[in-house]
This record gives C-alpha cells, structure tokens and sequence, in this order.
C-alpha cells in the first residue's frame, strides 16, 4: 500500500496537563463565567471546575508567555515568543480569534495588560529596547511605541483611575508613563530614603495617583505619584510575584508560599500560607493569584493550580497539576488500563488516568528520569535514569523492586519483552542490555552493534527479536535474549513486531521530509488496526500519517499546540487517544482519536482556524495522485517575475559610477534634442499570465493593461489613453465599484500599488512597503473603501488596506503556491477568499492579521488548483472555477456541489445581477443562471463571427479566456493570445486590440514609404500593423518557428523575415505568401537587411558571428562576412550599396566590403564622412554618448536615425525609449527618456516620414506608436510624459518620470475623504459665531 495521501482519521486535542508557572508571573484568572482561563506550551487553556472540561485556544505557533484578562473578562489577550512574535485577542467562550496584533514586537511579548473600557492594550516586547506599545487592539493598529527599559521588565498596568496614565515595573526600576496623542513618556519612580532601589516584580494602581508594588525582598513599597512614600515591610518573606487588585482589595502572592489578602488601604486582612496546607510542600512557590469574591485561584512554580474558597482557607483544592521545570522525556502507557506514565527531569514519575483527566500517582526519584515501560502484565514500571541506572517500581503502590546501575551514560529507551520474560535496556552507550525478569532482573545478554547512542526499540511478537534505532540512523536486528546480531536477509523477513516506534524501516520511510536532519523526528508509535501512526517531532508537531508509509514525502495531518520539541508519543492501549509529551513545555497533552468513519460531515465542521502562517509544511491536504497540472498554468506557475536590476537600483547603480559622472559633468555634453515624442497607440493586452485584468469604465471606455501601461480604450474613436505611473510590468488590475477609478498593481523590488483615475488618468494613491517583487492580484470591497492584494514573493503576502488613507489595516502569509485571485466579500468587507494552487481559503480579517480556513472539501473530491473564484447573491456563497473546468459551489467554508463548466481551465468568472459568466481554456463564453444550475448561453469565439469593424484577425479558433467582463449590453473578452473581443449578446464579435503572444517580441521594419510596419516574434507569427488612425493587424502568418528580425525591400514589395533555427524567408509583403526561404546557419538569424536602392542584395547576420550576403535576383549566397568574435547585433548599408557597418556582441564596430565580404578597416573620422542608407547600429563615435552611465549593467539594444538624421532614438535594457541630438560625440549625452515598455525595449523605428517612431518591448509583447513632436509644438491637452527641458544634473536630460511628477496635483491628501466632487459652502465662508473676544 504505497498510498501517499494523509489519512482519513483525525486527533482532537481533549486535555492538557500542566500549567505554565516558570518564568511567567499572573497569568491566571476568572473569566465572566467563571471559567479558568491560563495557558501551558502554545495553547490557551479554558477550564471549567464544574464541569470537569478544557477548551483549548490554538492561535499561537510558539510559547505563549504572557496573559491578560479584558475588564468584561469574556476576551483574553496572549502574547507569544519567537522571531515574529504576535499578540492574540481571543474570546474565552468561543475560543475564537478576536484579533491578531502583530509586526511590532520582535523575540516575544513579556507584558499584556487593558486599559479600563478595555478599548486599548499595552504590551512589553524582549528585544533589547523592552519596547512598549498601546495599540488600538480591535483594528489591529499601533496607536503609540516607545523604548520601555535598558532591562527587562516584569509588569505594566494602566493607571484604572487617571486616563491615558501607566506603571511599569521591573529590573531595578519602576516607571510612571504618559500618553499624549501618540508618544509615551516615562518618568523614572524616586526611590530617596524611604527604601533601597529594587527591583520591582508587580504592581496595582490605586486612587489618588497611589500605586502599591512587590519587591524582589518581599517588601511591598507604596508610591504616591512619582515618589516612593512608605514601605510595608516583611509582607512576604522573599519576592513578591504576582499581585491582583479586585473590588474587595488586593491579594498577593510570593516566593515563601503564602497568598496575603490586603484591603483597600491595603491593610493587611489575612495570610494563607499553602506550604502548611495539606497539599503543600517544601519549596512551594506562588506565581499567580487571582481573587474573585469568595475564592482564591493561586499558581505555582511547579505548574499546580490551587483553588482555595477563602472561608475554608487550610483546605485548598488542587485542580491542575503538571510537571515541573526540566525536560519531559518518559512516557509509557499501562497495557490493560487507560493509564498513561510520565517521567522527567524534575526527578517525579507520575501517572494520569486518561478518563478522569487528572494525576492519580507520583512519586518522587533520585535521579532525573529519561524513559520508562510498563510490563507486559502491569504489575512493574521500569524507569530509566540520566545517570545511566535504571529503577523497577511496583505500579500499585510505587514501591521499589531494584535498581539497577551498569551503565555510565543515560538510559535513553528500555521495553518489555511481550512475553514479559525480559527487559531490554538502551543506554547512550551505544548498547543494548537485557535482564531477565522472573530472575529478578539478572543481566542475560548484550546488544553491541551500535557506533552511537540507542534511540528506539522494538520486540518481535514471539519475542525472539529485537530491532533497535541508534543517532547515526541505522536500524540493526538482534536476537533475544543472547543479543547476537542478525544479518542473513532471509531470516528477517517474516517477523512480526509487537510494536512499532522506530524511526528508520523501510515501514516509516514516508515519515520523513525530503530533506532532513535524521534526528528531528523523536518517536513514533504505530497503531497497526487503525493502520495509522503518530510521529512526534522537533517542530512541536505531532502528525498522524497512514501506516505502513513507504514512500518519502508522504501526505500526513499535523496538529500543533506544543511550543518546542515533542519528545514523545504513544497510543492508549486500546487506541482511543494518543498521548504526546513536550521537551521544554513539560506539559502533557491527550488526544482523541477520531476514526474515518465517524467522521460524520459534521465532525471537522468546524476546523479550527488557524493562525500560523501556513509556512509550516503544508500537508493538510488530501492529495497524493495530484492531478497533472494543465499546461497553460504550469508554464504559469513557472514564470518568475524577478528582475536582476530593478528601476528602483538605478540612483544607486549610478552613486557606484561616481568617478565618470564627474569626468562626464567637467566635459561639454550635447545638449538633450528639442524634438520630442509622445505615447499615442498601444497594440498588445496582457492576457497569458493574468486574469480578469479588462473592465468597462462608467462612460463606456475599456480599461486594461500591457507592459508597464494602464491604457483607456475609446472604442468609437478607436484612440487610447494612457496611465503611465507605473515603471514595470502590471500584473493585475481591478475596477473601483463605481468604474471611475481602477487599482494596478506592477513588478518592482519594493512594488507598488497605484489607484487612479480612468477620466483624468491621475493618480489618487500609491501603495507601497509591502508586497517584494511584485503585486499579482487586487480587488476592492464593494464600499469601494478597501482594497486587498496579494504579492508574488514567496509567501505570497496578503495585505489588506484603506486606499485613500495609503493605510495597511491587516496582512498574513497566504500559501507557498502561487495564488492567482483575491476577492473581497461584497457583503462584509472583513472577509475575503483566495484562489490559487491547490489553494482555496477563506480569510476574515482579525484586528492587524487574517484569520484562513481552508475550503472544505468533504466526501467530494480534493482540493483542485482554482483559478478564478466570485462571490454569489449572499454573503456565504462563492463561486470558483477549476483547473479541470469545473466551477465549486461554496457555502461558508463547505463545497456543496461541482458543475462541470468548461473543458480545460476555467479561467475567469464575473458575477451578474442575475446569473454568472464564465470563460475557459476553450475559448467558449458561458452564461449561467443565478444557482448555476443551467446554462443559458454560450459564445465561442470564433473566426467566423468576426464581424466587419474588427480592428484585427483572430490568430485562432477557441483561443484560452483570461477575463470577462460584462456592460454597455456587451461582453468584453480578453484571450491569452493578446486579444480584446467584444461580443454582442445576439453573437457577432468584434476584435478590439491585438498584440503579439507569449514570447519575446525582436524584429520590427517600417515600410519604406507606407504608414505600415511588420513584426515577428518568439510567438512563431509575423504580423502586419497599420500605422494610420485605423490602428488595426493588417494581416497574420504562423511560422514554423519563432523570428527575431525582418525588413521591407526598398520598393516595400517583398519583407525578408530571419528565424531562430537558422533560416530565413522573404514573403509578399501583402499576402505574406513565400517567396524564397534559405537555410544556412544552425544558430537565430539576429539581423537582416536588403540593399538600398534596387535592394540587389539581402544581408543575412546570425548568431554564429557571421553575415551571409545573398543576390537576391539569383537567389545564391554570394558572399560570407567573418571576423567578428561574438554574435552580430546590428547591421547598416551604406547609400551605394557597397559597405555593411555591423556591431556585435562583443561591442565591436566592424566593416565589410559588399557583395564579397572583405573586411576593410575604417577610421572612425572616415565613418562619419560616409552616407548611410540607415543607422540602427549602437556603436561608433556618433553615438558615444547613447550609452548610460551605467553601461555596464545595461545595453542599449537597439537605435534608429530620423531621416534627417538630427535625432537618434534608443531603447535599452532598462524599458527607456530615450532621444538624443545626432551625432552624439562624447561620452554621456543629455536625452529626453520616456517609460512605457516594462523590462527591455528590443527595436525602435522610425516610419518613413518620421512621423511616427514605432517600438517593440522583448517580452511585454507590446508594439507601441509615438508621435513625434517639433521642436516648440506644444499640445493643449496634457500629455501624459508632459514635455519640460529638465535639465536633471545628472546623467542629462529630461524624464518623463520627473516632469510628470511636477505636474501631478495631488487631490489625495486622504483628508478630503471624498474624492468625487462635493457640494456645500466652504468651512471658511460659512457664517461663523462670534468669539468671546469678539464680541467682548
């Protein structure tokens, strides 16, 4: 049974033993329902003394350290260690998150206290600073932080009689603090004479600015303001650590032993001392008290609660008790009786009855105990020692029967045999002993085949073997009781084991994750009915896998509340609980086991919500036989969008480049050129790695994206608008509800989020400081107030925010896998779901955190990869589609049915007033009723329904759907081939925009005397555009192969296309038909160009560092240009025909005789003398100062010459299109530099009359149109890179950036909380009310 998948039984965590009373002081209370309420490991803990029954709060991933009760005492407020400690607000009747505050605090949270309308919670971080916050706990916002203390303190408190007042106390110090608006201000306590400096370890407020605080002696000190006015002294014979102020007075309680109730003018009323009590003992030390009336509830330092009814005061009840400090590694459970047996280092041993929940034996040892078993028969309880003894005690009265010590090193694993004839002993000494029982305990044999201290053990069932576990990771056999090693093969085969807790064994192989430290699982205990086992881990997890597991990395359920190690495990002997022990945590924890098949559907109902970050090994899931993924995802999930240089390094490449800009800034560099351009069309949608990216705004435009573009179609007038404040590629874009304003988010190392305005294409916020390497999803909550993203880094951060106020409200980590979708419930703003991989959750939002549950899948499947999801007409239905074209119907967390709704993936989804509309991999448009019961229509998109205005052709039938969206009594379509698409409801299509596909966009040619150009792309087409107002794909051809290059022949009748295998084609340039192909070269064809003139001859350059020249007329190859060392990038004619300039990757400037191919060598005075037919090349003393400061970094990729060759345009690595003044001699030249193009800029041309420079982005699959603009011409309209000679110092020129930074007017200042126009009469004209003054 290689089953991979997690098993289908669960634990449930139904007790915990133990109480956390070392290291933490008040941390025990009554709740409103009188309730107990105090935490032990990572778990808080709500126990009910009349009822007999725990709740467990399981928020926290790490120790919880510190507690506090809310005044109305239904909600508790814990505070956790660990790197990026977190502070819960939980309800202690629902055991439900409240809200999660973190962020803030690093190391963990010493102190939690409320303010007294419970409305504000002050904590004490342990870093350095001992750093004190307020926070506004329900909002999960920070109100004020300041440093608390150079050491650590012990308590804070709010000054319940003055507002806006706190104490806090600790090492040596106490201070009284203020909070004024936002900041903290300390002052220190002056001690003076009336006692010595302390330190101080708790603290109440009173009236009349009093405080009374307990000091490290046992003294109590009485402060008036800031000043210490008296001392009680000898309150408490040693420290004082806990002190609880209630309605009746106060009670403290200290290291001596005794709780002292004081009244309110803490006049003393009575002591209990609960060392002299029944239950008490040497050493007891008090932690805790709370007083309610008539009851005391104390903690202990060794983990006991006690709860003392104040009239009856000698007889305390002792209602929880646990172990004490030190590790907790021995655990054996009773063979015939639900009995479990614990040991530790605190030297007790100790047995729990698993019905009754509670501590019916201990006694005390001499040494610190490491491992224990019970015989066979349970009449004796073995127990091993640190020191290398063992102890055989009688279970009935905890007398001894030996004690036995022939080992030095401890005794870490001992078992008996099953038929209780021996005892097998496993020491650190890396060898196992074996003692007879009946001969009480002789030694009969020895295992030595160990290199390394023993770790498990094993019997056989006919007791004849043993198999043992070592720290090396080897697994050796013995036979019993003479302990000869076996090795013979065969003889192994058939035994049958009594037990199984090994660690090692082809059996248990699946408990290991792919990559781990051998010693990280601490046991395991198999339950071979159930065929199911538990293993017991180095991360605090205990994880319930199926039995056998033979395959690595196999699926398991994993179940978290211990903070540390886990150090042991095992089954109840008839296998209704399991039993786990923590190392650090000394806690005991007991869990249900739940069988499959009562897993009735309502059992995991309710799953508990869980906090922690799914970071930890996600394998709660179901799957083993995943599902292949569809191939259109996998090439998705495989896209990484990290960038070697981000925009946002340049000023600090450029410091690095400090020296040149000084030789640059001492030389006269060219001026930038008067003439400028402007963005005008863009052709290309970003269709094959987003979704749902394409809206109707209010006045009937279409908002999109593409590259680094926000564009705004105008479909009657067939022009766009352009929203340029994005610097990288937009991945996602979502519509405000009112469809004025949109949401985008981009690529960048600190990416950013910029919602603007689709009438005035102004920016109205930008948000930043959250997201690394970039933003793939957005929505806004139907208020249109909320906004919420999702990150591409690999946490896949979920961050919800106040827009206008550019305010982060919560944020958590959503899934390892890529997630593809975040929706904002329409309904409740604090709810959202997200979509992705194999990721269906649904978040509410819990003060500054998230709170996830997974979707719940039920008898109904597995979780599918989801791609798209929405919500339905009430608040618990949503709707998501699947990889495999289903869509999931959900109600709360529960899928209640799957339609099949697509073949393939369905890709995107919109929600309607009365219905749904879905789109999929199979290019078909569905419409659905409001149930999704049946469906009403369906559109394909196909060449056929084309209709006449169509702005382009369809590349192919059914192309993959990646968004819908529905208005103006249309259906907008957007494809993954880069394909906007309006479908009329009665069938006709008409196509919108067109861009190239997935693939890097190379070659570019204008026609030599035609407002057209061509391109041809690694999508393996070619394609024909239209440069006059028509804007429109002209015509299309699929070729066998992807092309870098092409070029129109001078009479513009025949274009030449180069192909990355080697070959090339020349085609009609009207039908596109063949012509010609030739294959020379194995390696791309980087470059092609007909002669001027009669265009005679075809110039041919390849990767392979050679150019072939080819007669066009004859069709040979009549000449073949080497000596170039790398590639060939660029190549220019000269005006006759003769001479081919070509620079190759090397950055070399070579020149070749034509047609033969000589290399002739020119001096560079001489170059400029000679007429070129074009200039496209990057190299050369013309165009020295094309090339950034940072040159190294990035290339400039391509150029073009106007034909009056004044102005030289250039597109580089960076996404600049940038324009110099010709030539550009020395080095640096000033430039004007436009953004648009989000990572590399391939090719620029410019048409034939310079009208239009023309520019294709590598892989933003985009082809953008900009006029060019006269020197002094200056267009009414504000253009988007509005013109302005800035002159920036530094590396020249102007910035489209810059300038459109100065014109910006922000209307956003988030104060004017209405962005949309107002009405009324301006605060400052209103008729005002005379002051006093004035009057007077």
């Amino acid at each position: 049974m290689a089953d991979r998948s997690a098993p289908s039984c669960h634990l449930r965590l139904e007790w915990v033993y133990g109480y956390r009373g070392h290291q933490c002081r008040n941390n025990l209370y009554y709740t409103a329902a009188k309730e107990i309420v105090y935490f032990v490991a990572g778990v808080g803990v709500v126990y009910s003394p009349r009822e007999h029954r725990q709740k467990f709060y399981l928020g926290h991933q790490d120790d919880i350290i510190s507690l506090a009760l809310h005044p109305e005492r239904v909600l508790v407020a814990t505070g956790q260690v660990g790197k990026e400690p977190y502070i819960c607000v939980w309800d202690s009747y629902t055991v439900q998150t409240v809200s999660v505050l973190k962020d803030v605090h690093t190391h963990g949270i010493a102190c939690l206290a409320f303010d007294l309308d419970g409305q504000r919670l002050v904590s004490v971080g342990l870093d350095s600073k001992n750093t004190v916050c307020v926070w506004d706990w329900r909002k999960g916002k920070l109100l004020s932080m300041a440093p608390g203390h150079t050491d650590r303190i012990f308590d804070i408190s709010w000054d319940l009689y003055q507002p806006n007042k706190l104490v806090s106390c600790g090492v040596k110090h106490i201070k009284f603090w203020s909070l004024c608006g936002n900041s903290l201000t300390p002052k220190r306590g002056v001690f003076g004479k009336t006692g010595d400096l302390q330190t101080i370890l708790c603290l109440a407020c009173a009236r009349d600015e009093v405080t009374y605080s307990g000091a490290l002696n046992g003294d109590i000190y009485v402060w008036k303001g800031i000043n210490l006015v008296r001392t009680i002294q000898g309150a408490h014979a040693a420290g004082i650590f806990s002190m609880n102020a209630c309605e009746e007075g106060f009670a403290t309680g200290g290291r001596d032993g005794c709780v002292r109730l004081w009244d309110l003018n803490f006049k003393p009323i009575t002591v209990i001392d609960l060392r002299e009590t029944d239950q008490g003992y040497k050493g007891l030390s008090v932690r805790s008290v709370c007083w309610r009336g008539d009851h005391i509830l104390v903690g202990t330092q060794d983990s006991e609660i006690f709860e003392i009814v104040v009239h009856e005061r000698n007889k305390p009840f002792l209602i929880m008790q646990g172990h004490c400090e030190g590790e907790l590694w021995a655990l054996a459970v009773h063979p015939t009786k639900p009995l479990a047996m614990t040991g530790s280092d605190d030297r007790s041993v100790r047995i729990w009855s698993l019905i009754d929940h509670a501590l019916i034996a201990r006694c005390n040892m001499e040494e610190p105990i490491r491992c224990a078993a019970v015989s066979t028969d349970g009449i004796h309880l073995a127990l091993g020692m640190k020191d290398g003894s063992f102890t055989v005690l009688r279970v009935r009265d905890m007398t001894e029967v030996v004690h036995i010590k022939d080992r030095k090193e401890a005794i870490h694993e001992l078992k008996y045999s099953p038929d209780g004839n021996f005892l097998a002993v496993g020491s650190n000494d890396s060898s196992v002993d074996v003692y007879g029982v009946v001969q009480r305990y002789k030694k009969v044999g020895e295992c030595v085949g160990s290199l390394s201290f023993i770790t498990h053990m094993d019997w056989s069932s006919d007791s004849k073997y043993l198999q043992t576990n070592d720290g090396n990771g080897k697994r050796l056999f013995y036979r019993m009781p003479s302990g000869k090693e076996v090795t013979n093969k065969e003889e192994l085969k058939g035994i049958q084991w009594a037990s199984w807790t090994c660690v090692s064994g082809v059996e248990v192989n699946g408990i290991w994750p792919k990559y781990s430290d051998i010693n990280d699982i601490n046991s395991v205990d198999a339950n071979f009915i159930g065929q199911v086992m538990v293993t017991a881990d180095d991360y605090g997890i205990v994880k319930l896998f199926r039995y056998p597991c033979l395959r690595k990395g196999a699926k398991f359920k994993k179940y978290l509340g211990h903070s540390a190690h886990v150090t042991n495990v095992r089954w109840s002997h008839d296998h209704q609980w399991v039993v786990s022990i923590g190392g650090a945590d000394h806690s005991v924890f007991q869990w249900k086991f739940v069988p499959d098949r009562k897993l009735k559907d309502t059992l995991h109902i309710a799953p508990q919500e869980s906090l922690v970050d799914s970071n930890s090994d996600e394998s709660d899931s179901d799957q083993s036989d995943v599902p292949e993924l569809d191939s259109e995802i996998e090439q998705e999930t495989q896209i990484t969008y990290r960038r070697q240089v981000y925009k946002e390094d340049l000023p600090q490449l450029k410091e690095q480049c400090k020296e040149k800009r000084k030789s640059a800034a001492s030389k006269r560099r060219e001026r930038a050129p008067g003439n400028s351009i402007r963005l005008h069309f863009v052709h290309g949608y970003r269709g094959y790695d987003c979704r749902s990216n394409l809206f109707y705004t209010q006045t009937g435009e279409i908002v999109y994206h593409v590259a680094a573009v926000g564009v705004v179609y105008n479909r009657q007038q067939n022009t766009q608008r352009f929203y340029l404040g994005h610097d990288d590629d937009i991945l996602c874009l979502a519509i405000h509800p009112l469809k004025d304003y949109v949401a985008t988010g981009q690529v960048g190392r600190d990416s950013s989020i910029h919602i603007w305005d689709t009438e005035t294409i102004k920016p109205l916020s930008v948000l930043k400081g959250y997201h690394q390497y970039g933003v793939c999803a957005v929505d806004f909550s139907a208020d249109g107030k909320r906004l919420a993203s999702v990150g591409i880094d690999d946490n896949h951060t979920i961050v919800l925010w106040d827009w206008k106020k550019g305010e982060k409200l919560s944020a958590v980590r959503g899934s390892k896998d890529k997630i593809f979708v975040v929706k904002i419930n329409p309904y409740m703003p604090d709810k959202l779901i997200t979509v992705g991989i194999k990721h269906m959750k649904f978040w509410r939002r819990a003060g500054g955190g998230l709170i996830g549950r997974k979707g719940c899948i039920g008898a109904l499947g597995r979780t599918d990869t989801m791609m798209c999801a929405v919500y339905g007409w009430t608040e618990e239905m949503a709707f998501s589609g699947t990889s495999t074209g289903d869509v999931c119907i959900w109600r709360d967390v529960f899928l209640i049915k799957t339609v099949k709704a697509h073949d393939g993936p369905v890709f995107s989804m919109h929600a309607l007033e009365k219905g749904f509309v879905t789109g999929g991999k199979d290019g078909v448009v569905a419409l659905w009723d409001d149930t999704f019961e049946r469906c009403l229509k369906t559109y394909a998109i196909k060449r056929a329904a084309l209709a006449p205005g169509s702005k382009g052709l369809l590349l192919e039938d059914n192309p993959s759907i990646r968004a819908i969206s529905l208005g103006h009594g249309h259906i907008l379509v957007g494809t993954k081939n880069g394909e906007i698409l309006e479908v009329d409801k009665s069938g006709p299509i008409t196509l919108l925009v067109q861009g190239h596909m997935e693939g890097e966009v190379w070659g570019l040619a204008t026609h030599p005397h035609l407002p057209i150009c061509a391109t041809v792309s690694d999508d393996k087409t070619l394609r024909i555009w239209d440069l006059s107002p028509s804007h429109c794909m002209l015509a299309v051809r699929k070729l066998k192969k992807g092309g870098r290059c092409c070029c129109f022949s001078p009479d513009g009748k025949a274009l030449a296309v180069g192909l990355n295998d080697g070959s090339f084609l020349i085609v009609n340039a009207d039908t596109l038909e063949d012509l010609v192909s030739f294959q020379h070269r194995k390696d791309v064809i980087s470059e092609i160009r007909f002669s001027p003139g009669t265009g005679k001859y075809l110039a041919v350059a390849s990767c392979d560092n050679f150019v072939d020249i080819y007669n066009v007329m004859s069709s040979k190859r009549v000449g073949i240009c080497k000596g170039a060392s790398s590639y060939i990038t660029h190549m220019d004619w000269d005006i006759r025909g003769k001479l081919l300039q070509v620079n190759t990757g090397a950055k070399e400037q070579l020149f070749f005789e034509a047609p033969r191919g000589k290399k002739q060598t020119i001096p560079s005075l001489e170059v400029e003398k000679i007429g070129w037919a074009s200039w496209t090349s990057v190299l050369g003393s013309c165009c020295e100062g094309i090339w950034p400061i940072i040159g190294e970094v990035t290339d400039v990729t391509a150029s073009c010459l106007t034909s009056d060759s004044k102005v030289l345009a250039t597109g580089d690595d960076f996404g600049f299109v940038k324009l110099f003044r010709y030539p550009a001699k020395g080095k640096f030249g000033k430039f004007k530099r436009y953004v648009a193009h989000s990572t590399h800029v391939t090719n620029v041309r410019w048409t034939y009359d310079d009208s239009l420079l023309v520019t294709v982005g590598g892989a933003d699959t985009s082809l953008m149109l900009w006029t060019y603009e006269m020197e002094g011409h200056r267009d009414s309209r504000q253009c988007d890179s509005e013109e302005s000679d800035l002159d920036s110092e530094e590396d020249g020129g102007y910035d489209s950036d810059v300038t459109r930074e100065n014109e910006i007017n922000y209307t956003i200042k988030a104060l004017s909380t209405n962005i949309r126009p107002m009405f009324g009469i301006k605060p400052h004209l209103q008729q005002k009310e005379p002051t006093l003054d004035e009057r007077g």
